[in-house]
């Protein structure tokens, strides 16, 4: 820790702070464009200007200069430095007046308008005139993608969304050439930007250069109400905040969590909303000789009652999908298990994963920020980048720092960090866990070592095999332990870890997803859309959701749902953190909430829920699974269970490990009803097509 004085207040900070840093903890504000807490210094903005008592007789960039690097007095006096002298009001002044040289008058017509750091700092550190009457400089627009846009006429040059691209998006896209006055941001070739993070260079930006595309001219920030929730495009559980206006989101933007994405979020969490609004279903649909067609609630209960009293409850059986929150997959459940089955199953893609075998078998154990704490990596079965965009940002922030070699079993692609790439499948496993492979040795010589294995791995007939192998190979290198528990499950389903925790999976004598589908009399899917209904032969089927996606086509009663950003909701993210979203707007139509669809139905079956509120639900909830009321925060799983795994065995068949997200952008109904997910799925591929050639 190092002391000193700010503005003639004296504080204590560790001693690796910036003098910016330490400055904003004594209370002081500073102005600054390039600096950014999670980026490299720069230093090239120049508006962060501080006086060092002592130093030379000039203003010092508080971002480039650490509490190290200044003096005390002769006399053992603690270092000073000074926020608000003339001298550092008159060079703040100068630098802005500078940046506002060549800034066009756009406040007007830009989309960053109201939410400005270049607005907000002219006004609290500028001046109010210019002396300078030449011509501003214009600068060519650039093309770089669907979701970002460009009017680098705006650019300042803070080089924030180069570090970005680089540092944390781990591609090096963008770049300034030029030199003066023909200085610009640009990507190298003019071509789309392929970073699956690239959408937070427009949170970035602290003027108007790069805003979204999507939401170009839609709406201005004081319009807009905010809410904060949770995102589910993927298992991570990213803290957002969705702005709304009426009933309409207009977009979505990340929130700060440490534990989880910092403040990032992937490109899908961030432009899917015009899927919401798309492919919509508003009203109930039973279906009438052969064709879907509109009906009232009461038509399509009785359809069903009708369906489920000609049929037995062993005949009877339900998928949850995977964005369906707690409240209606314990509704469900209820429901289903009232009506005498035990036909439950919410993992759609067939995952190996048996809540009898303990929490600790089915969760990412080392939780996302204990990625930090890693010294050796294996990735088995998984693909980061595409399955978890921010947590793959996580484990190269991890790498940069060195000392972290990582190996992969699987696919090999671009993971935005360099790997040892060891095999395609289950024989490579097996030599590892066998102890004749090289590798084997990083990761018995790392304190705390790290295997991920993803749903690539699981979702298959001989996954169970694999878990108990992965387990077996993590228990002998050291990753179990009374302080670390490596082996870290990675779902790719916002829903799935939420549906074990509650037993969402087949009874005794149920059946799993794939058998539902294939032998049901009455069906239930609860969003239910990435089943193969190829081999669908259920023969009445009920869809509850939001989109009119592969689950309703082939549905006899549509019942309409709400989407994730239309209710409030628990989920339990893939660490096993129980997580809130709130209702930003209200369903379209005559949609309603799930569980309140589902109390509905249940009283035309005659088997009332006994909840008439969200809160009576909740309270019966929290009391049959007590964790789900601790809210952000992960209820501790034993380690004991991953030995006990281990034991397991298991036949396992010579195959490759293939990633279950094929496309990153149309994983759910909601990116693919989104018609700016269709156009970057489509770059994605003409860009894989050029890499192959």
């Amino acid at each position: 820790m190092a002391k000193l004085k700010v503005d003639g207040k004296e504080i204590e900070v560790p001693d690796h702070f910036t003098l910016l840093q330490a400055c904003e903890e004594a209370g002081a504000e500073v102005p600054r464009f390039c600096f950014h807490e999670r980026l490299s210094v720069a230093g090239n903005c120049r508006m962060c200007l501080i006086e060092v008592k002592g130093g030379p007789p000039k203003p010092a960039a508080s971002c480039a200069m650490g509490v190290r690097d200044v003096r005390g007095g002769p006399n053992g006096e603690l270092p000073e430095i000074f926020t608000n002298t003339p001298m550092v009001k008159k060079a703040r002044e100068g630098v802005m007046e500078f940046l506002l040289i060549n800034h066009p008058l756009d406040c007007p017509i830009c989309d960053q308008g109201g939410e400005c750091d270049l607005q907000d700092q002219a006004m609290a550190f500028g001046i109010d005139t210019s002396r300078y009457h030449e011509d501003k400089r214009a600068v060519e627009d650039k093309y770089i993608g669907p979701l970002v846009k460009t009017v680098m006429n705006r650019c300042i040059h803070c080089t924030r969304c180069v570090r970005f691209s680089t540092e944390v998006g781990g591609v090096a896209e963008l770049g300034l050439i030029g030199r003066g006055e023909d200085a610009e941001i640009t990507t190298y070739l003019e071509q789309a930007m392929t970073s699956e993070l690239q959408g937070n260079v427009v949170d970035l930006c602290p003027v108007g250069a790069l805003t979204s595309k999507p939401f170009a001219f839609t709406a201005r920030p004081w319009e807009l109400n905010k809410t904060e929730s949770i995102d589910v495009m993927d298992a991570l559980g990213s803290a957002i905040r969705v702005d709304t206006r009426g009933r309409e989101v207009m977009r979505i933007l990340p929130r700060v969590n440490e534990a989880i994405n910092e403040e990032w979020i992937s490109d899908k969490t961030r432009f899917i909303w015009d899927g919401l609004k798309t492919q919509r279903l508003d009203r109930p649909y039973v279906r009438r000789d052969g064709r879907l067609q509109a009906a009232t609630w009461g038509e399509a209960f009785g359809a069903i009652k009708a369906a489920v009293s000609a049929t037995s409850g062993d005949k009877i059986g339900a998928i949850a999908g995977d964005l369906a929150s707690v409240e209606e997959m314990y509704a469900l459940s209820a429901l289903i298990k009232s009506l005498g089955s035990e036909n439950l199953d919410c993992r759609q893609d067939g995952a190996a994963l048996d809540p009898s075998l303990g929490r600790a078998s089915y969760l990412f154990n080392p939780t996302i920020e204990g990625i930090e704490a890693a010294d050796a990596l294996l990735i088995v079965g998984a693909n980061p980048r595409y399955e978890a965009a921010v947590l793959n940002a996580r484990i190269r922030k991890r790498w940069r720092r060195g000392g972290f070699p990582i190996g992969v079993i699987g696919e090999a692609g671009e993971l935005r960090y360099d790997y040892d790439y060891l095999g395609a499948g289950t024989d490579t496993l097996a030599d590892l866990a066998a102890g004749n492979h090289s590798f084997i040795e990083k990761l018995r010589a790392a304190k705390n070592p790290l295997i991920i294995v993803g749903q690539g791995a699981l979702a298959r007939a001989d996954g169970a095999a694999v878990l108990s192998q992965v387990a077996a190979l993590a228990v002998s290198v050291g990753a179990i332990s009374d302080e670390w528990n490596g082996l870290a499950v990675l779902h790719t389903a916002a829903s799935r870890v939420g549906g074990l925790d509650l037993g969402f999976v087949p009874g005794a004598n149920g059946v799993d997803a794939a058998g539902m589908l294939a032998s049901m009399d009455v069906l239930f899917l609860l969003g239910a859309d990435e089943l193969d209904f190829s081999a669908k032969a259920a023969k009445f089927t009920v869809y509850i959701g939001s989109h009119g996606d592969a689950g309703a086509h082939g549905a006899d009663v549509i019942l309409p749902g709400a989407a994730y950003t239309e209710k409030s909701g628990t989920w339990v993210n893939t660490e096993g953190r129980v997580q809130m979203g709130n209702r930003a707007g209200f369903a379209p139509g005559d949609a309603r909430e799930d569980w309140a669809i589902l109390r509905a139905l249940s009283d035309v079956l005659g088997k009332k829920l006994p909840f008439d509120s969200l809160s009576q639900l909740r309270a019966k909830l929290y009391a049959d699974h007590p964790h789900f009321g601790a809210i952000d925060e992960i209820a501790p799983a034993d380690s004991a269970a991953i030995a006990a795994l281990a034991q397991k065995g298991g036949n396992i068949a010579k195959s490759g490990f293939a990633s279950t997200v094929k496309d990153f952008y149309l994983t759910n109904p909601i990116a693919r009803a989104s018609a700016v997910m269709a156009e970057c799925s489509a770059l994605a591929r003409n860009n894989f097509k050029v890499a192959a050639e």
